[in-house]
């Protein structure tokens, strides 16, 4: 294939190749040249032309396939436009010799065709350059026509559109000629050549001015003629043509002079009677129907009834949105006058009917759903109110005119209510589409939108009713705040009217819709409405008998009430089962014998009522087993089972009763059936086992029952294929935007489709498809679909006889009918028996013997040759289900061999197609028939059959079944791939594109093969590229059909081959996004979310490139994509589409355009979402709320964006759905995310503001917070709910990232603070009373977040929104009876736990703030940085937040301790539910516990939290008398949890109350901490974590969990499983603070213990004391019980988790290697050393054998850290576990139990191994000398000699190795080291016990002053060195001090001269280095202070050397000066030396 990528073909390489591979090189070659000449220069071209023209031309005599063809014609074109055109002519000359050739045959079509093909896009592409030359072409062409068959008549239309579009006016002279033709072409035979015709007229209506003034009625009659017998390709085609004339004649203003004089201007009602008769009377003339009319007989074909329907929605889309606002009223009264009685005609039959009102439905849907926008559509809706009001008072008029005695005239009154249904179905739909948007219009009382439905629902039509009652379920559903209203408007109406038939029926439809709507409506309904309906419901069935006249609407409308009422679930329908159950079985007799008298006592009318009632317990009692599982207990099926027996036997009784009574009992008897059927297949079959043979007797008759003339395959049938096999049968099973209307020509003439009127039941069902209304099907057809489902229940739970009797019954009852009648049977049975086979194949079971697999394949193969294609499909999947059932591979081979041997025989389609693809179906379902034999068989037949060209449907069917066995066959295929592939490449290539069916099978072939090669396309080898490139031909030419499903299946092929091998495709030409074809655009939309995952930022630039160079149209007319990129193309499209698959998928585009793409083009995005949310505010007349006046001049533009323009430039978005509002605010927030991953930058102004001026294109979020604050206030304030909660949400996510943010103008201040107006008014609204209650949930959060975020520090500022939650706490303190009637109890749960939350989170960063204030004042000496005033500011902010909370504190407290009682309430176990209050908590009902569980889930923590810190505030001080318990109104203290008034005195002390709130809090914590969920939110741990560190904070609580040990183990416990299960640091450390907290608890236990018996006993002998604490006189500690044990199990976990090797196990193995530091995160050395903190506390809760048990494990855990973390910093800083070990040694070393007496000298020993390990520390690491950290050891033995008693180190041996350990270190080259070594020295120096200093002063003095000595000839080079010299000046000067009298004259005499030495002479000072001179200041300081204190010493060494004295004197005296300067300057800035010893001060 590479051969043909050149400009010439390649014609020595094209000869050697065999027939089938030319077609595919020329193919190949022609792509080619297609996307090479448009960028070859033109002198290349001018060189090659005649060449290429020659090779191009010849190619024509070739017979090229239909796309070479068009491709040819499109080179040639391209060459002639680029090229020279002189040759032009003898082309165009060539084209028409060929097609005027006599030659006939087939095989010369192909090369005629060529030629027409090749003039339409010469013509097409050089237009006018042609000159005249086109009336000989047209004329030619026009004549061929004349006698060419199908597939030339369909190219010259096409060829002639292209003509007529390249010459645009200069064709006028061909106009009527090409008309005549077109007008014969658009009747045709085949359908192809109507739609190729209908393009042609299309494109000729531009110039052509006669067609849409002087013939435009003749015109539009054809276009209705052309809708007969049409497909619904040409209805699409046609009503484009037909809607486009129309529109065009309504809005011309050029009229030509020679159609001036006969020209009439067209009106729009001209136009709408033109469309009108269409619909009306159908295409037959005027004067023709008028006869037939006469007769009685006409009646408008459906096709051309939906093709003007589809028409209608043209000719309005194409004037647009604006004309149809402004015509809306002419066009509501003509849609609506279509179904009024002023045409009887169109309405005289129910189907009719049916039929004409889903088609107004549809116009009004597509008009008014499709193209306004929400302000129109409010506007809509009030003129379709006063339509309906209209037509009230004429209905009105008609009752009240007619007197008692004249009948009242029906006609008048039905003649309203088709109008009237469509009427209100549109408005139900708009309202339902405007959502919570719609509230301003219901609130308009002039329009009285509700007045106007609610007082149609007394209509005497009940299909007016039903609707009036659909359209008040939408509103409900719409406008949840309206349902309660709503119900019980119609209670009282229905409790007031209850003797008026009409409305009983009409007002119990209305409940049932509305409590219908309570599942869509999240905030529900009160709990009480449901007793409410059942008193009304067990009323109306009491009632019944009463009165005759209305006994029958009274029993329909009780049961119908309990049916929907089951629909609440089980929380409401629990409380009324009792009474249910009763009325189930009070309504059925209770015996056979009771049935008897029943048959011999009535009359039809009694039986009609008590047929009617039963259908209506059935059906409640379905409902309940429906909606309410959960009660089904095996008691209440008892209970449901007894009336059983009795409905079978009234059902096996009904012909009998049908037969004594006549026709009337026809409707009620089969309703009855059919519901008895439907709960029969609802419960499980073991409970009517009894009945299994009766009712299946009856199912048989039901199933073949032949006086049905129904054929009903089209509603049982679809469901049984599978979906893949319906696209055989035609778009009409396929989804499409018309689907609506289309389904009446799928359901045949007798039967129109559904409606409501045939099942008032399903009024309360959820349907299928969003808000369309429900379409329940004739109780004929009903019934037969229900009993097919029972049968295939059934059939799979009888016994193996009596199936075999049942299959043989119905084989005989197909027998014995014929024909038509034959069919109906068959279709029937067939779908019954699939049904079972479907059940037996789920639950595994067998068919049984041999005779009954041969009745049943018998009963199968026949309908496998029926007539109807969709039974034969059906039969097919039966047939492997079949298969699939009997699982036997020799019945499976039988099966395909009968298929084998009928497709070699037959010859007739039928058989042919129905075996073809039952050997496909064989493969489906058994999953590739293992025999290659078997598969090889298979492909050789279908091979054949798909090229048997004279039957496009066998090909078609042949090709679909080779789809699913490539795709099924797995590995197996691979040997024919390449033979299939090329031959779908050849039938591609050769088959006319009018059989669209045939392309499409192919299109799954070959998507079966690439999915069958997979990864494989991206190898490299010839095979593989061939294939590849074989493939991709095909995609080309799918491509380039012109069928759109062939196009959507050749997108989905391209998207496989993406998928497998990306590098090789090329994606260019599939972004068609305004198809009229759904399924076409789902497959690009599908197609862009798999590209974009991968490569976003290439596919939006692609997309914009595309259209600037202008290639083709591919998005909706009115979307501008230069400007809004392809990001917005696809937001205008999400906002047009109806198609929940299709929103969905651009949603998930969209958001993978976001994730990938938002941080780069910021602004863009921004804008975005901002023109979507600001396309709306002018709707909302929401004025800007702006107080920053200098932002406001700087942007003053964008105020316009917040008030209504209508200029089109300014907004690419005309009023966006509000769902679509919705998402461009959720993704807004998902941008926020996306730049908080992006860098810090988007979130610091200062920042983002240098970059920003460093590179122009950086763009960050922070520099658009204006923006994102009004889009956050925007859709706060809108009308929409959905759309505040996104905007508060926002709003709040705004403020959290946001809060942090300096104001680098004004320092001290944040960025939002300037915010703080907008913020205030966008929560003011959702706190309004009428407000939903989630709205204000979530404004509570935002407010909490907003005082908590500390943006505004001044109080009055803060009052704004602290006042909003100010009045939402008063409305809590109202309590339950204050509470809102509209929605259920829980939501007021939601609303007070939402506001409680709030305050919690307020008061916690109140009480936080304040902390940390008290924390910096103390540090506040040492804050340099912090202004006066800043200071001041803070405190005051804290404490001012503080006051603001404290003023309700008490309230508050009371109410959090309420909200946690009742948490606690709702965690307990179910066992324990008797236990819980009956009246509910103080914040939920008992009736609603299951909806108030969640509210209370997701905001106990912060309560719990804020209820701790209350409590800990107060101390658990005495609570005040006044608070006792006696005067709550509620119980707000768990005091009434579970106890007996009578035992327990009714005021607590003060003390018990603590106990419970303790036990409360602990509970409730320990309880969750136990086992947090693993979704558990990290805030919850961590609010419990810190609850309970509130908690112990204080005294009271920790005596509690000090004295009880069990509960601190178990608290110790918890707290151990959740650091195991938890990896998050902060959790580890908040935990471990809790664990210190225990700790300390336990400890002052042990004290208080210790020092009561040391008063106790003061008299008596010490030795008496009991010992307290844990390990007693034993020291053993026993595990779970011991608070110890788990205290060290608990740090030695975090320990070893953080430091592996200090696991003894772990450091054998080679996991861990030996001896290697580790650097520990900064989170983890926090840990560890929070771990060492408390393992030092340990001994002090033990006694002192108990201490003596623990040490050893202490002291192991302490110095293996120091071990393994001293490694040494750069800055001789100490780690922060190194820090923490020194600490904790030196806590463990002077516990008092190592001084104790009875462990004294068991510590002494342990403590002498310790240090004995610290000094091997050095020995260990000979290599690792380097890294170990010699400070640390010396540090560390240092606080061993400090701190232990001295008999401990004065042990020789260890004193003379720690002596070593020093003289070393002193030897170090390090300065730094040898520094630390003098302080460490130092201190050691000073210790107080002799016996431990002196042998370190006489080892080590001698060195030191050694050392002194050689500085004075080296001076100091640097600060370290110099600071070593200090210290050790300062050490032999501290020596000096504390040597006795007798020695110290000759330190001192040694000292001075050293000093002396230091100090440096005037001349010297001015050259000396720094250190130098600093040397020399420090040396003069010394001496000052030495020589007043050895006065005498001082005094003789001065005169005994005079050099010195000079020195020093002249040092003094030049010193003097700048000596009282430094001074001052070195007391407030202290040397290093100091910082260390800050950080290391361990002694």
């Amino acid at each position: 294939m590479e051969l043909a990528h050149s400009l010439l073909l390649n014609e020595e390489a094209y000869n050697q190749l065999g027939e089938f591979q030319k077609a595919e090189f020329i193919f190949e070659w022609l792509q080619f040249l297609e996307k090479l000449l448009p960028v070859t220069s033109r002198a290349d071209i001018r060189e090659n032309q005649k060449k290429l023209v020659e090779q191009l031309t010849s190619l024509l005599n070739n017979s090229p396939g239909p796309p070479t063809r068009r491709l040819l014609a499109k080179n040639l074109a391209v060459l002639y436009s680029t090229g020279d055109t002189f040759s032009v002519y003898q082309t165009i000359d060539k084209c028409n010799e060929l097609i005027r050739s006599k030659d006939d045959s087939p095989s010369y079509l192909p090369t005629k065709l060529a030629a027409v093909v090749c003039l339409g896009y010469l013509y097409k592409k050089l237009g006018r350059i042609l000159g005249n030359s086109f009336t000989d072409t047209v004329g030619n062409v026009l004549k061929a026509m004349k006698n060419a068959e199908s597939q030339g008549r369909y190219e010259i239309m096409l060829s002639l559109q292209n003509i007529l579009n390249g010459l645009g006016a200069a064709a006028i002279p061909c106009h009527r000629d090409i008309y005549k033709a077109a007008r014969s072409c658009l009747t045709d035979r085949s359908m192809a050549v109507r739609c190729a015709a209908a393009k042609c007229l299309l494109e000729l209506q531009n110039e052509a001015v006669f067609m849409w003034s002087t013939d435009l009625d003749s015109v539009v009659t054809l276009c209705f003629k052309s809708f007969e017998g049409s497909n619904y390709d040409v209805r699409l085609a046609v009503s484009k043509l037909l809607g486009t004339i129309l529109a065009r004649a309504l809005t011309s203003k050029q009229i030509t002079a020679s159609t001036k004089h006969n020209f009439r201007r067209v009106s729009l009602e001209d136009v709408m009677e033109l469309l009108g008769t269409g619909f009306l009377r159908g295409s037959c003339g005027f004067l023709r129907a008028s006869g037939d009319m006469l007769k009685g007989t006409s009646s408008v074909s459906r096709d051309v009834r939906v093709g003007v329907t589809q028409a209608y929605v043209v000719f309005v889309s194409t004037l647009g949105a604006q004309w149809l606002e402004r015509n809306f009223s002419a066009f509501l009264s003509h849609i609506l006058d279509l179904v009024s009685q002023s045409h009887p005609k169109a309405v005289q039959s129910a189907m009719d009917a049916i039929g004409c009102r889903r088609c107004v439905s549809f116009i009004l849907r597509a008009t008014v759903g499709g193209l306004l926008g929400e302000k129109a559509q409010i506007a809509a809706a009030k003129e379709i109110c006063q339509a309906i009001w209209k037509l009230k008072k004429v209905v009105d008029a008609a009752i009240s005119d007619g007197n008692l005695e004249t009948k009242i005239n029906t006609t008048d009154v039905t003649a309203s209510q088709h109008v009237l249904v469509c009427a209100l179905q549109e408005l139900g739909s708009l309202i339902h589409g405007l959502g919570t948007t719609a509230a301003p219009l219901l609130q308009d009382s002039s329009t009285g939108v509700l007045e106007a439905v609610v007082s149609v629902i007394l209509h005497p039509s009940i299909s007016v009713r039903l609707t009036a009652a659909w359209c008040l379920r939408c509103i409900a559903v719409a406008l949840p705040s309206h349902v309660s209203l709503l119900l019980d408007r119609c209670i009282e109406r229905l409790s007031a009217l209850k003797s008026c038939p009409e409305a009983v029926t009409g007002y119990s439809f209305a409940v049932a819709a509305l409590l219908g709507a309570v599942k869509h409506c999240p905030l529900g309904i009160p709990h009480g409405k449901g007793k409410v309906i059942m008193t009304v419901a067990e009323d109306l069935l009491c009632s019944a008998s009463q009165n005759s006249r209305i006994s029958l609407q009274r029993m329909q409308a009780g049961w119908l009430l309990i049916a929907a009422l089951m629909t609440l679930g089980p929380a409401v329908v629990q409380h009324h089962l009792p009474r249910i159950l009763l009325l189930w079985k009070c309504i059925f007799p209770s015996s056979p014998k009771d049935l008897e008298t029943e048959k011999t006592r009535g009359d039809a009318f009694t039986w009609q009522v008590t047929l009617e009632g039963r259908a209506g317990a059935l059906c409640a009692i379905k409902s309940f087993v429906s909606h309410c599982a959960g009660l089904l207990t095996d008691e209440v099926v008892q209970r449901l089972l007894p009336p059983l027996p009795s409905a079978v036997d009234l059902l096996t009784q009904l012909s009998s009763i049908y037969k004594s009574y006549g026709n009337s009992l026809k409707t009620p008897s089969t309703v009855y059936r059919q519901k008895l059927y439907e709960l029969l297949a609802v419960l499980p079959p073991k409970a009517y086992e009894g009945d299994f043979s009766a009712v299946l007797k009856e199912l048989v008759t039901d199933l073949t029952v032949t006086d049905s003339q129904i054929d009903a395959s089209a509603f049982l049938l679809p469901s049984l294929c599978h979906e893949n096999d319906l696209l055989l049968l035609g778009p009409l099973l396929q989804e499409t935007d018309h689907r609506f209307i289309e389904e009446q020509l799928l359901l045949g003439n007798s039967i129109a489709g559904g409606s409501l009127e045939y099942d008032p039941y399903s009024i309360y069902e959820k349907f299928a498809k969003g808000d369309s209304v429900p379409k329940p099907l004739p109780p004929a057809l009903s019934v037969i679909s229900a009993a097919s489902r029972l049968f295939g229940v059934m059939f799979s739970h009888v016994t193996e006889s009596h199936r075999l009797q049942v299959l043989e019954q119905l084989l005989n009852s197909i027998k014995q009918t014929k024909g038509s009648r034959q069919q109906i049977v068959q279709l029937h049975v067939v779908s019954a028996f699939s049904t079972s086979l479907k059940h037996l194949a789920n639950c595994k079971g067998s068919l049984g013997s041999e005779e009954v697999r041969r009745s049943a394949l018998m009963l199968v193969m026949g309908a496998l040759e029926s007539n109807n294609p969709l039974l034969r499909c059906a039969a097919a999947e039966c047939l492997a289900r079949l298969a699939q059932v009997v699982s036997d591979s020799a019945f499976t081979a039988g099966l395909a061999q009968v298929s084998f041997d009928k497709l070699k025989s037959a010859r007739d389609v039928v058989s042919r197609t129905g075996h073809s693809l039952a050997l496909g179906c064989l493969y489906r379902y058994l999953g590739g028939i293992s025999s290659t034999q078997h598969l090889n068989a298979c492909v050789g037949i279908l091979y054949t059959l798909s090229q048997d060209s004279t039957s496009p449907d066998v090909q078609a069917w042949a090709l679909h079944s080779l789809s699913l066995i490539v795709d099924l066959a797995g590995p197996l295929y691979h040997v024919h791939v390449e033979p299939t592939l090329s031959l779908v490449l050849m039938l591609l290539l050769s088959v006319p594109p009018a059989y669209a069916e045939v392309h499409q099978s192919l299109g799954r072939c070959l998507n079966a093969l690439i999915t069958t090669l997979g990864p494989e396309l991206q190898g490299s080898s010839t095979a593989v590229s061939a294939l590849r490139t074989s493939c991709l031909l095909g995609c080309a030419v799918m491509q380039d059909n012109p069928d759109c499903l062939v196009q959507a299946q050749a997108i989905s092929c391209l998207q496989q081959l993406h998928m497998f091998a990306p590098r090789h495709v090329n994606l260019s030409n599939l972004m068609n996004l305004c198809s009229s074809y759904l399924l076409l655009r789902r497959a690009v939309v599908a197609c862009l979310r798999q590209l974009v995952q991968r490569e976003a930022a290439e596919v939006s630039e692609y997309a914009v490139a595309l259209v600037k160079e202008n290639k083709e149209d591919f998005t909706p007319a009115d979307v501008n994509i230069r400007e809004i990129g392809l990001e917005g193309a696809l937001l205008g499209l999400l906002d047009k589409e109806l198609d929940p698959r299709l929103c969905q998928d651009i949603k998930e585009t969209l958001t993978h355009m976001l994730t990938s793409m938002a941080v780069e083009k910021l602004s863009f995005w921004l804008k975005l979402c901002k023109d979507v949310l600001a396309a709306s505010a002018d709707f909302n007349t929401v004025a800007s709320i702006d107080t920053t006046q200098e932002e406001e001049t700087a942007k003053g533009d964008d105020v316009s964006v917040l008030t209504s323009d209508n200029d089109d430039r300014f907004h690419p978005f005309r009023n966006p759905r509000w769902s679509t509002r919705v998402f461009a605010a959720e993704c807004v927030c998902k941008i926020i995310s996306q730049c908080e991953n992006a860098g810090s930058a988007h979130f610091d102004i200062t920042l983002a503001q240098e970059r920003k001026q460093r590179d122009s294109r950086d763009d960050f979020l922070v520099l658009h917070l204006a923006d994102l604050v009004r889009m956050a206030f925007m859709a706060a304030t809108d009308h929409s709910d959905q759309l505040r909660l996104s905007g508060l949400q926002m709003l709040q996510i705004i403020v959290r990232k946001f809060a942090a943010v300096p104001e680098p103008e004004f320092p001290g201040h944040v960025i939002l603070e300037q915010y703080q107006a907008n913020v205030g008014a966008a929560l003011r609204p959702a706190f309004a009373p009428e407000t939903p209650p989630d709205v204000t949930a979530k404004a509570c959060q935002v407010c909490s977040a907003w005082i908590a975020s500390g943006v505004v520090s001044d109080l009055n500022d803060l009052r704004r929104v602290h006042q909003l939650l100010v009045s939402s706490l008063l409305k809590v303190q109202a309590g339950k009876e204050a509470q809102n009637e509209q929605y259920n109890e829980s939501t007021s749960t939601m609303e007070v736990l939402a506001v409680l939350k709030a305050w919690a989170e307020v008061y916690i960063v109140a009480i936080e703030k304040q902390k940390n204030q008290s924390d910096t004042h103390k540090h506040s000496l040492k804050i340099v940085n912090y202004s006066e005033e800043s200071y001041r500011d803070v405190t005051f902010s804290a404490s001012g937040l503080l006051d603001l909370v404290q003023a309700d504190l008490g309230t508050l407290s009371k109410l959090w301790l309420a909200a946690l009682q009742d948490f606690a309430l709702l965690t307990l176990p179910p066992e324990y539910a008797s236990q819980l209050p009956a009246e509910g908590g103080t914040f939920y009902t008992a009736e609603t516990i299951e909806n108030a569980r969640p509210h209370y889930y997701s905001s106990w923590a912060l309560i719990l939290y804020a209820t701790a810190l209350w409590l800990t505030s107060t101390g658990f001080i005495v609570v005040d008398p006044d608070e006792g318990v006696t005067n709550l109104s509620r119980p707000v203290t768990p005091t009434t949890m579970c106890q007996d008034s009578s035992t327990r005195p009714l005021v607590k002390s003060p003390e018990d109350v603590n106990t419970d709130r303790f036990h409360l809090i602990l509970g409730i914590s320990v309880e969750f901490l136990c086992s947090p969920g693993s979704d558990a939110a990290m805030e919850n741990i961590i609010a419990c974590l810190h609850a309970l560190q509130a908690l112990f904070d204080v005294p009271w609580p920790r005596s509690k969990i000090g004295g009880d040990q069990e509960l601190g183990v178990e608290l110790l416990n918890v707290l151990h499983r959740l650091i195991l299960t938890r990896e998050s640091p902060d959790i580890q450390l908040a935990t471990l603070e809790v664990v210190r907290l225990i700790l300390f608890a336990a400890q002052e236990h042990v004290k208080e213990k210790r020092r009561s018996a040391e008063v106790d006993d003061g008299a008596a002998e010490k030795e008496t004391l009991p010992e307290f604490g844990e390990g007693k006189d034993t020291g053993g500690l026993v595990p779970g019980k011991s608070l110890v044990f788990a205290t060290l199990e608990l740090c030695v976990c975090i320990l070893v988790r953080q430091l592996p090797q200090l696991n003894p196990k772990l450091t054998c193995s080679p996991a861990v290697p030996p001896g290697k530091h580790l650097l520990l995160s900064e989170d983890g050395s926090r840990l560890v050393a929070a771990a060492l903190v408390i393992l030092s506390d340990v001994p002090a809760i033990c006694s002192p054998e108990g201490s003596v048990s623990v040490l050893p494990t202490i002291l192991y855990l302490i110095i293996g850290v120091l071990k393994a973390t001293a490694v040494k910093l750069r800055d001789g800083q100490l780690p922060l576990t190194v820090a923490a070990s020194l600490q904790a040694l030196k806590g463990l070393l002077s516990s008092p139990m190592a001084r104790a007496e009875k462990s004294q000298n068991a510590w002494t020993d342990l403590l002498r191994s310790a240090l004995v390990t610290v000094l091997d520390c050095w020995d260990q690491v000979d290599g690792l000398l380097q890294e170990l950290d010699e400070i640390s050891l010396l540090t560390a033995i240092t606080v061993f000699v400090m701190s232990t008693s001295p008999e401990v180190t004065t042990v020789e041996c260890l004193q003379k190795r720690c002596i070593e350990k020093f003289k070393t270190t002193l030897d170090s080259k390090d300065p730094l080291v040898q520094c630390k070594c003098y302080q460490l020295l130092h201190s050691i120096f000073q210790h107080p016990n002799k016996t431990v200093s002196y042998p370190y002063i006489h080892s080590l003095v001698p060195s030191i002053v050694g050392k002194l000595q050689e500085t004075e000839k080296a001076k100091p080079e640097n600060a370290a060195e110099l600071q070593v010299i200090q210290e050790g000046i300062k050490v032999v000067a501290a020596l000096t001090a504390a040597a006795e009298e007798q020695h110290r004259a000759h330190l001192v005499a040694c000292f001075l001269p050293i000093l002396i030495s230091f100090l440096l002479d005037e001349n010297a000072l001015v050259s000396a280095t720094i250190s130098a001179k600093n040397l020399h200041e420090f040396a003069l300081q010394t001496l000052m202070q030495i020589g007043p204190q050895y006065s005498s010493v001082f005094k003789k060494l001065m005169a005994s050397s005079p050099t010195m004295k000079a020195r020093l004197e002249s040092a003094i005296k030049g010193n003097q000066e700048s000596i009282k300067v430094k001074t001052t300057k070195h007391a407030k800035n202290p040397g290093k030396s100091s910082s260390i010893q800050l950080k290391t001060n361990f002694l």
